[in-house]
């Protein structure tokens, strides 16, 4: 369907120029609408006023010649943003649909707190509710997103995370909300994974204090 109008517009545009070189005193008397309104979903109101304040500016554009790339440079500028979609409703309204990140853990940098987000981007971290995995470490936020879809490939619950460690090595140990300390492996982290959700569904591993499979083939356990 959007395939479909942008060939009406490019005919229509064709046929403008045509008609506007034959005629110029036709040419003078006519223009192109200016954009008049601006509908933006997605966010919340704080995010919205923004938006709508730097984009107040293209009310005194004309839809036909938007530059999109300016546009979507100047929303992504906010880190929370995962993608963005902008829709010309012609001949002179705009829609721009925004979908946020997901907020995957929290983190301290600098002395400050922030979210890892789904984007790979640091969020600096407002008042919130959210009850999030704290990340120890200089993590590298690539590592981290390769390690969450680790987690989600597995059968253990990334909601039963309290905290996670972040080695210089590349590697990771896990403390749940049990207060269980899983020490993982720097390599073969998939097989590490799905060998303890087997291990945590025998009932002589409920009570443990430390599962160490740092060592190939090898389950080290330590109840103190």
């Amino acid at each position: 369907m959007h395939q479909r109008i942008s060939k009406k517009i490019i005919i229509y545009l064709f046929l403008f120029f045509l008609f506007a070189t034959i005629n110029n005193k036709f040419l003078n008397n006519v223009s192109f609408p200016n954009i008049n309104s601006i509908k933006i979903t997605g966010v919340n109101d704080e995010e919205y006023q923004k938006i709508q304040k730097d984009m107040s500016h293209l009310t005194y554009n004309n839809i036909f010649f938007l530059d999109e790339p300016s546009i979507k440079q100047s929303i992504y500028a906010n880190e929370s943003i995962e993608k963005l979609s902008i829709f010309k409703n012609y001949p002179s309204k705009l829609e721009i649909k925004i979908d946020k990140t997901e907020f995957l853990a929290i983190t301290k940098k600098n002395g400050l707190s922030y979210f890892i987000g789904s984007n790979g981007k640091m969020i600096k971290m407002e008042n919130t509710n959210l009850n999030l995995p704290f990340v120890f470490g200089n993590i590298d936020n690539k590592e981290f997103l390769r390690f969450k879809s680790l987690i989600d490939s597995s059968e253990f619950d990334y909601n039963n995370i309290k905290s996670l460690y972040f080695y210089l090595s590349n590697r990771w140990d896990i403390e749940t909300h049990q207060g269980l300390i899983i020490k993982l492996p720097k390599d073969d982290l998939k097989q590490a994974l799905n060998i303890l959700t087997i291990l945590l569904k025998k009932d002589e591993f409920q009570y443990k204090k430390i599962i160490d499979l740092r060592q190939k083939n090898q389950v080290v356990i330590n109840e103190k």
